[in-house]
Order: structure tokens, then sequence, then C-alpha cells
């Protein structure tokens, strides 16, 4: 999934009680997990200066970057975080690590041949799905859309909680985005 599709979507998982007491722990659970791979991409583009063709079928796979992506996706890591941070009630902390978890989770049916190791370092395994969120090689444009369609409904169930003006306007640019991209590159809409 898209980076901020996790954000929207994990926001709605928590009541308005945690989402009010721990937004910002939830938000940066949710798009944690993909920070190493901006890093990543950032670093060969910008300072290596790699076209985005090697970078994404040959530097991404090297076992250094994978162990890094890896790390940032394992569900039993996000697990034990979770539960150091209730052991030591660290409430907000452990909602960060429930974000992470829920990351994983929903990038497991959507990543064909990018697919996490989400088991690491307990296994090496990769679950290659039938289906991609970006890949139109499989069904890429059908998961997209329905990717843009949950983003939606959950950001007109979002919208009245949110409490700034900021917020409201982050949430209705990423829904601007994602639609104005959708009919670009799936659809072939173009100025």
């Amino acid at each position: 999934m898209n980076t901020p599709s996790h954000a929207i979507l994990n926001l709605v998982v928590f009541s308005q009680n945690i989402r009010n007491q721990a937004s910002h722990a939830i938000f940066i659970g949710a798009i944690l997990p993909d920070v190493p791979i901006f890093l990543f991409y950032f670093l060969m583009k910008f300072v290596y200066r790699l076209p985005s063709q090697q970078i994404w079928s040959e530097v991404y796979y090297q076992p250094f970057w994978q162990n890094i992506i890896s790390t940032f996706h394992s569900i039993p890591l996000a697990l034990i975080g979770v539960i150091i941070a209730h052991f030591l009630n660290w409430q907000v902390v452990e909602m960060g690590f429930i974000s992470m978890v829920l990351h994983s989770i929903l990038d497991l049916p959507v990543h064909h041949d990018d697919a996490h190791r989400h088991f690491f370092p307990l296994s090496d395994y990769r679950f290659i799905s039938p289906i991609s969120y970006w890949d139109r090689r499989h069904y890429g444009g059908i998961v997209a859309f329905v990717e843009i369609c949950l983003v939606l409904i959950a950001s007109i169930y979002l919208f009245p909680n949110m409490r700034s003006h900021f917020s409201k306007g982050l949430l209705l640019a990423v829904n601007l985005f994602y639609w104005g991209a959708y009919f670009q590159f799936y659809l072939g809409i173009h100025k």
C-alpha cells in the first residue's frame, strides 16, 4: 500500500479516545516501516545519482537494504515492541508499535515482486501475493482503485474529528492526489 494510506487507515482502526491520546504515535507507527525505503531512494537517486530502473531492479534487492527494510516491516519485532511497551505501561508507544503491525498486515496481501520478509529475523519467507498495489501485471489498477476508495471512506469518517485545519487539509490533499494519480496512470486520462 501507499504510505499515506497506511496512516489514514490505521487512524480509523483505533477508537476516537485512543486517536485523541496517541494520534502522533499511530501516524508515526503507520509510516515508520516505509521510512527506510524513502531514505534508500533519496540516497541512491540524489547522492549516488543512480537511474530509477537500476535503483528498483538491482540495488533495492541487495541484502544490506533488504535487511534494513525487513527489520522495519517485521511483525515479530513490532510485536516485541508492543509487549515491552505494554509491560512498561507506555501506552502511546504501544499504540505506535500496534500501528507498525497494522502497516505490515495491510502490506501482506498487496505486494508481489516487492514482497517484504514480514517474519524477519525468524524467517526469510516472503508472501508473494497474486495481486499488487501498483503493478498492472498483477491487477494494480483494481487494487489501487480499492485502496483509494477505502482511503476516501476512511477520510470521510475521520474528517469531522480532525482538530486542526492542517490535518483536514492534508487529508483532502492526499485524496485529491490519489484520485488524480489514479486517473492519470491507470485510466490514461491526461490533460
